[in-house]
């Protein structure tokens, strides 16, 4: 690797090789791709463009790691978990540089994700230990039936590159505190923040063959076909599109093994006439802009009931005026770059055609070449209707469609008429609408009067097209483990009378 303008005060941190079974190796093929920073084009430096020997080979001293790891106390596995923590926090800036140069969001933005993948390996360092059986009463007197939950075994994990840092941890967390090793395959835009976390791990005793990583870009599907495909991988999770996790599904469906899920979303955000609009707005601006609108709870269709819609227009515009685009470096920047310039042709793309069949630009709407090929304006658009692909398709950029409503029947109705189901917002000040609505809405997740979903003590994921299985919280380590069932017969159940 070379090339790098990245200043950090631990510069080991920047890594641009695979990992696998402790060592800092090239791609047996010797190939490379390029990684460049989305607000300057500037290149950060390169790393292993891997293919599938790698990946086989990757699997294979995963599987030779997983006897030994498996056999450890789950408090064994928490403390090493728990110092990986520490020196993430330890090592919060040279992080949130990594991800502010090679995804492009701004760096307290990076900064707090960094603190968010933290926290998933505090959580699961916590539970590794309390990974509980059960003893169920069998229906035999002289029988008795034990439970245990077991490691699942190997498993693949397929990141995107919007959460560089905090969508490793989310799975690495619950998998090695259930005890599986793992083969982690990295977003080709941003590999640099996960080889820096995994030289933390390493630091923090994480033995050779446990955790391994694989880069690609251009040979990212073969290495997802080789996972997918592998009798020794009995697991697979993914975040990223519907689309891809459906080939993932069926590629796997020959090997049978377990699957997590998490995929493309479009979100209601309702704000009811009762909501706190300052309130409202706030949420608005938490959920619909968060790194520049790249993000699958990201609200994408926000229904605002008439009476309150002028007096919520004109906050938004109001707050939204305030955003200053630029280099996530910059102080004054509230929002960087999309992450590649077809990312900015697609949202430019459907605000066009939304424009074209009615819907107005109350602000922004526009390409900012003067800024560089990655940039686009936040933007609110109004007068849009459901059957605008902009109400169709997840944006995944920083466009805020903005729609009105009457009735409670009709927004709930309007809400659920897509075939995702990820996360919902709701804002309103009537405690009986709130557990009402949160009931009907057809999503995974519902938030009430905030914007923000996610909490490593919560569980994450959706329903429908959005996927399967839960990330975070107790129920996220279940995805990483089986249930064993021991059944003893020909107990002795005589007992003498004791004095």
């Amino acid at each position: 690797m070379s090339g790098s303008n990245i200043q950090l005060k631990d510069p080991s941190l920047l890594i641009g090789q695979n990992y696998i079974d402790g060592q800092w190796i090239e791609a047996e093929s010797g190939k490379r791709f390029n990684v460049t920073d989305p607000a300057t084009g500037i290149t950060i430096g390169s790393c292993p463009e891997s293919d599938s020997k790698d990946a086989q080979k990757a699997i294979e001293l995963a599987a030779a790691a997983m006897p030994a790891w498996r056999s450890r106390s789950g408090r064994n596995r928490g403390r090493i978990l728990r110092r990986w923590y520490e020196l993430v926090m330890e090592n919060q800036r040279d992080l949130a540089t990594l991800i502010t140069s090679e995804n492009g969001k701004t760096h307290p933005d990076a900064t707090g994700e960094v603190l968010f993948a933290a926290s998933f390996l505090e959580w699961f360092a916590e539970e590794a230990a309390r990974v509980y059986g059960d003893v169920i009463p069998h229906s035999q007197p002289n029988f008795r039936v034990s439970v245990l939950k077991e490691p699942v075994g190997v498993c693949g994990l397929i990141t995107p590159w919007n959460f560089p840092a905090a969508m490793i941890t989310r799975k690495l967390g619950p998998a090695l505190a259930a005890g599986c090793t793992v083969v982690v395959k990295t977003a080709g835009e941003t590999p640099f923040t996960a080889n820096a976390l995994m030289k933390l791990g390493e630091r923090a005793g994480i033995p050779p063959g446990v955790v391994n990583i694989v880069t690609a870009l251009d040979n990212t599907p073969e290495i997802g076909q080789v996972l997918c495909s592998s009798g020794i991988v009995r697991k697979i999770s993914f975040t990223g599109s519907t689309r891809v996790g459906m080939l993932l599904m069926q590629q796997s469906s020959s090997s049978l093994k377990k699957l997590s899920l998490e995929l493309g979303g479009n979100a209601p955000f309702i704000i009811f006439d009762d909501a706190d609009i300052d309130l409202a707005v706030e949420g608005t601006i938490g959920s619909k802009f968060k790194s520049s609108g790249q993000t699958c709870v990201c609200s994408n269709r926000i229904f605002v009931q008439k009476s309150v819609y002028p007096q919520f227009i004109k906050r938004l515009k109001e707050a939204v005026g305030r955003f200053r685009l630029g280099n996530g470096f910059a102080n004054a920047t509230t929002h960087g770059p999309l992450v590649t310039p077809a990312a900015v042709e697609r949202v430019a793309g459907l605000v066009d055609e939304a424009t074209r069949h009615g819907a107005v630009v109350q602000m922004g709407g526009k390409k900012r070449p003067d800024l560089g090929p990655n940039f686009f304006e936040p933007t609110i658009l109004t007068n849009v209707t459901a059957d605008m692909s902009v109400a169709k398709e997840e944006i995944f950029g920083p466009v805020a469609p903005i729609f009105t409503f009457d009735t409670e029947d009709e927004v709930v109705r309007i809400a659920n008429a897509c075939d995702v189901g990820l996360a919902s917002y709701i804002f309103t000040r009537d405690i009986t609408r709130a557990n009402r609505v949160s009931e009907l809405l057809q999503f995974g997740m519902v938030a009430i009067n905030t914007g923000i979903v996610s909490d490593a003590a919560s569980p994450f994921g959706g329903i429908k097209h959005s996927g399967m299985g839960r990330e975070g919280s107790k129920y996220g380590i279940e995805d990483y483990l089986q249930t064993k069932t021991v059944v003893t017969g020909n107990v002795n159940v005589v007992h003498k009378a004791s004095l």
